[in-house]
């Protein structure tokens, strides 16, 4: 699925399941708090503090779409077509930092 069938799809979702969208300061914090939950599992599982017990069993594939919902539904209710936003957004890191990256000692 392209990033503008998921935009399609996820305010075909909101009509039939949500009612509505969230206003935009409210799925800012969703955000947010989605963000922080994948932090959170990086954090344990790949960085230097301990996982809990109870963290164990997260599923950060789970986490990492519940960004992607509501970077969505942000972009719905505020009329961007990210498809496009993302193609120019690549095109521009692309051409600017290609040399870059590739003479990047720390990257070798």
């Amino acid at each position: 699925m392209n990033i503008a069938n998921a935009q399609k799809a996820v305010d075909e979702w909101i009509k039939n399941h949500g009612v509505r969208y969230f206003n935009e300061l409210t799925n800012m914090a969703q955000l947010t708090e989605e963000v922080g939950e994948v932090a959170r599992i990086i954090a344990r599982r790949y960085g230097e503090q301990s996982e809990k017990e109870s963290d164990k069993a997260k599923d950060l594939g789970e986490e990492l779409a519940d960004v992607v919902f509501v970077v969505l539904c942000l972009a719905n209710q505020t009329g961007i077509d990210l498809q496009e936003a993302f193609d120019k957004k690549l095109d521009l890191k692309t051409k600017r930092d290609h040399d870059r990256h590739q003479n990047n000692k720390k990257l070798k």
